[in-house]
């Protein structure tokens, strides 16, 4: 006795699995992504080594990874909010200690340049470029043996910061305006007030080490400063300068405001505390305060 045909819908959606199924034999289940974070394997480009994947990012931090690079990836990063803000917003890329295989480049209507070379990617190192600079382009090093290569990078979006450039996770080494001061301590990742103890110079990832001592902690996103002594009375911490500011141990109150990168702070505007007051009571005054903060 023949089985009567499935019912047109039931039919359909038996069509539509095959499909799936038979997809999944072939390239689509190497791939795994959401809005944050990718995962690829170059075998699906196998005898299509000119091949290109486009990979869509909606964060503000992630990571890539690609096995067996071949072909290459267009690696499109983008906040998942739409706001006028966001075309000032810069890209930081930084590679695993072990990502080979590929070079690095931005790619703006299809005019390339070089971001990161193979064998600097070993060096862990950030780099950092304006949002509307273009997207990632990651192109394989065409290899007979690509089995122990392995790319992989995290990315953070972060706001585009005064003296910030493409070779470090910047921060400023001139001073902040009165705006920008005041917007720092409502907007930035930490805010505390304190004196610099130590300056370390670490020349091989072109930075400052800034050991801090902390007396009023404002805010912080993460665990940045940690208590020392009674809890709640001290803290101290680390905070990051590109080497080219040259700052230097001192004497004084400082107001230190920064964000962070890939789990480092970075400093940003950072007056002397009393100027800090100044400017702060003045726009208390003319109610021009960005938002409050329990100044002395």
């Amino acid at each position: 006795m023949l089985s009567p045909p499935p019912p047109p819908l039931l039919a359909s959606l038996l069509a539509l699995l095959l499909v799936i199924l038979s997809r999944c034999r072939t390239s689509l289940c190497q791939y795994s992504s959401d809005q944050c974070s990718w995962k690829g394997s170059g075998l699906t480009h196998e005898g299509h080594t000119r091949d290109v994947e486009q990979v869509y990012l909606r964060c503000s931090q992630g990571s890539l990874e690609w096995l067996y690079p071949t072909g290459a990836i267009i690696v499109n990063l983008r906040p998942n909010t739409v706001s006028p803000a966001a075309a000032r917003l810069s890209v930081c890329v930084k590679p695993a200690a072990e990502s080979s295989g590929t070079n690095v480049y931005l790619d703006l209507n299809g005019r390339l340049r070089l971001l990161l070379r193979e064998r600097d990617q070993a060096l862990g190192k950030a780099r950092c470029f304006g949002i509307l600079e273009g997207a990632l382009f990651i192109e394989a090093i065409p290899r007979a043996d690509i089995s122990r290569r392995v790319a992989a990078f995290r990315y953070e979006l972060v706001s585009d910061a005064p003296g910030a450039d493409d070779a470090s996770v910047g921060a400023p080494c001139q001073p902040c305006s009165d705006d920008e001061v005041l917007l720092a301590v409502c907007t930035k990742d930490f805010v505390a007030r304190g004196v610099i103890a130590t300056v370390q110079e670490e020349a091989e990832e072109d930075r400052s080490s800034v050991s801090v001592d902390i007396s009023r902690l404002y805010r912080q996103k993460t665990e940045v400063f940690v208590p020392v002594g009674p809890r709640g009375r001290r803290w101290s911490g680390r905070i990051m300068m590109p080497l080219r500011c040259g700052i230097k141990a001192g004497d004084g109150d400082f107001l230190f405001t920064g964000t962070l990168r890939f789990g480092e702070a970075w400093m940003g505007c950072a007056p002397r505390y009393n100027d800090f007051l100044r400017l702060y009571k003045e726009a208390e005054r003319l109610g021009t305060n960005p938002c409050h903060v329990d100044a002395d």
